[in-house]
């Protein structure tokens, strides 16, 4: 860790005018260098306390009593003597791990009755990817406090105190998950009203607590469900909650169990679900008893048979209260994160953006990460990170805000900073489909700025075993259970920064199968980036460390995979839903109708020499639930068509 020589300069830290954010720190103590906080404090004699905060007008588990979360607090000593800190809070129903639950059945053929071989423990599996790999393994870390991760080690000797939030129904905390419902996002935002003196603490022993410490100033940040929470509390308007940084976050649960109005699930958790999820985490002492009924509600109205848009999930939808949002926004996403898709990010960064909410964005080349643990991105992560919160929650005029708006990992290592994103100059480009000619390209149909004059029908057959990926992987021949449409080979590099969509004229028959799935690939051999990273051996050593935390990690750099394609994007509708996802309309066998697809969001680089393809197919097996296969489906792909978001416009072309 790098250390300063530092002054020690006790001031107060006054709202400076001009672009600051609106009521910044007023009073806070803090030893101050270059508008940048020091690390001076100890993380040794830090003060650690819980404190069990009551969560107004909620009782979700029906005991009579207001709910409770429990809030683990480090803070520099010298809080105890007047010195006041503002706060970094991170919520998560995950610090007491999470219980076996099965997933659904997705296999409605009746191959499958047990509901295939998914019985995962999530938490598990994710917590590298959410928390980072460091030093602490087994005993030792059960013995220290609940303190995962780097913010107590390098943000306590700089003045800060951490807040970790058992959220409710987890681990000590009471009331019930709903994975997503306004009890939830109560948790951390009643935390919040007691950081300002508004919501009433307690201590084990039932003694009230207030948090005299305290400037009030919040700043939230966590990965996954932990990066989800920011994005809900931010969205009640909760004054005192400064910024928030979600980092892999949910803005809609809709578009994390569904799409398009059909059922699709988060990838590698086929079959899971809301209620899944929340009986996943209801870890707290005779949760079943408490909440039992409200999960076989949940199970009961999250409707996995027609997958509409309905209430219930309006209830978790974010975007709908966009417009209460008065903190700031460091928003963060792995571009090839098929867990946490990044519709989640990018329709939230473009609401934020219409409001003009102070904002920056990170997208790097991982899945489902935290940028803390990428090796060679380490060290500026955590020097934006850390002038983001000294001008959010200090108030100090750093240069944070001038700087580009924009950092993008474009393919593995190389970054880029930008002013905004999608990058300048981006412009939609429409390519049309063509059918394809025997002899020519393998029979497999064009893809251009014009297409073939007729209107040739081209059909596939649904199937339900092979994956999307064994579908598009060899395009040297036709394939009767999908349509391949190819560019030419490119003539220079074209960079896709933004949303693509999809038309598609089509008419289904003689099958069960509602989806239609269109896929976005980049065919052309090279060394890609497909999120799996490896750790390297020497730890890197970042803050003040303690006996079993060292504030030293082990880091991760990309795994790249030599391939004749990837799939760039993809997306899914159930056609039944083609006028909205809230409404469910049967289609007449062999009547061709327009059907429109968003793909999921990217940034990619397509290189000189390859060629773009559009696939489609009807079953993702690895998304979609997989009705009995023989679906026939139609297309016309001289009324079909694919909009890109091209830098530079169709000139790129």
């Amino acid at each position: 860790m790098r250390r300063w020589k530092t002054v020690l300069i006790a001031l107060a830290v006054a709202v400076p005018s001009g672009a600051l954010p609106a009521a910044a720190a007023r009073s806070a103590a803090a030893p101050i260098q270059n508008n940048e906080t020091q690390p001076v404090y100890s993380r040794a004699d830090a003060v650690t306390q819980t404190v069990f905060v009551e969560v107004a007008d909620t009782d979700s588990d029906a005991d009579g009593r207001l709910d409770r979360v429990a809030v683990d607090i480090m803070r520099p000593k010298e809080t105890e003597s007047g010195l006041k800190v503002p706060v970094i809070m991170e919520a998560s129903p995950y610090y007491a791990g999470g219980n076996d639950v099965p997933n659904h059945v997705v296999d409605l053929d009746g191959s499958d009755p047990a509901g295939m071989d998914y019985r995962r423990n999530k938490f598990n599996e994710l917590r590298d990817e959410m928390f980072g790999l460091d030093e602490r393994q087994g005993a030792a870390r059960a013995d220290q406090p609940p303190f995962p991760g780097y913010y107590d080690n390098y943000f306590v000797p700089r003045g800060y105190a951490v807040a970790l939030v058992e959220n409710l129904g987890s681990g000590r905390a009471t009331g019930c998950p709903t994975t997503g419902l306004p009890n939830e996002t109560a948790g951390p935002k009643a935390a919040i009203d007691w950081l300002n003196g508004r919501a009433r603490g307690f201590d084990a022993d039932g003694n009230e607590v207030r948090a005299t410490w305290s400037t009030g100033n919040v700043g939230m940040i966590g990965v996954s469900y932990n990066g989800t929470l920011p994005n809900a509390v931010a969205a009640t308007g909760v004054k005192g909650l400064k910024t928030i940084v979600p980092i892999a976050g949910i803005s809609s649960w809709y578009d994390y169990y569904r799409s398009g109005g059909g059922v699709v699930a988060p990838g590698g958790f086929q079959g899971e679900d809301a209620d899944v999820l929340a009986r996943y985490v209801l870890t707290r002492e005779n949760g079943q008893e408490a909440c039992g009924r409200l999960m076989d509600a949940i199970e009961r109205d999250q409707d996995r048979v027609t997958g509409d848009y309905t209430a219930f999930w309006a209830a978790r939808d974010y975007l709908r209260d966009v417009n209460r949002v008065r903190a700031s926004v460091f928003l963060v996403h792995g571009l090839n994160d098929w867990n946490v898709k990044t519709s989640q990010a990018v329709r939230w960064w473009d609401a934020l953006a219409r409001r003009g909410v102070p904002r920056k964005i990170w997208l790097h080349q991982g899945a489902h990460f935290n940028p803390f643990s990428f090796a060679d991105r380490n060290a500026e992560w955590l020097r934006q990170l850390h002038r983001w919160f000294d001008f959010n929650l200090y108030g100090l005029r750093n240069g944070i805000m001038d700087e580009p708006q924009a950092d993008v990992e474009s393919g593995p290592g190389q970054w880029g900073r930008y002013a905004s994103w999608p990058l300048p100059g981006t412009r939609d480009v429409t390519l049309r489909l063509s059918a394809g000619k025997a002899g020519e390209d393998g029979g497999n149909g064009a893809l251009g700025a014009e297409g073939r004059r007729g209107h040739a029908i081209e059909s596939f057959t649904d199937q339900n075993v092979r994956t999307a990926e064994q579908l598009a992987a060899d395009v040297t021949a036709t394939d009767p259970n999908r349509l391949a449409y190819l560019s030419p080979a490119l003539t220079k590099d074209v960079r896709i920064s933004g949303t693509p969509a999809v038309s598609v004229r089509a008419a289904y028959a003689k099958g069960r199968s509602p989806y239609l799935t269109a896929l976005l690939v980049d065919y052309g051999t090279d060394a890609r980036a497909y999120g799996r990273v490896a750790y390297d051996a020497t730890p890197v050593c970042y803050g003040q460390g303690v006996p079993g935390d060292t504030g030293c990690a082990r880091l991760a750099r990309h795994v790249t995979e030599t391939a004749p394609y990837k799939i760039i994007t993809r997306g899914w509708l159930d056609v039944r839903n083609r006028h909205s996802a809230a409404r469910t309309e049967p289609l007449r066998e062999g009547r061709f109708y327009d059907f429109d697809l968003n793909l999921q969001p990217n940034d990619y680089i397509v290189k000189a020499g390859h060629r773009i393809g559009v696939v489609l197919i009807s079953t993702d097996h690895d998304f979609t639930l997989r009705l009995p296969a023989g679906t026939a489906v139609s297309v016309d792909p001289g009324a079909s068509s694919v909009r890109l978001p091209l830098a530079g416009g169709r000139s790129a072309l």
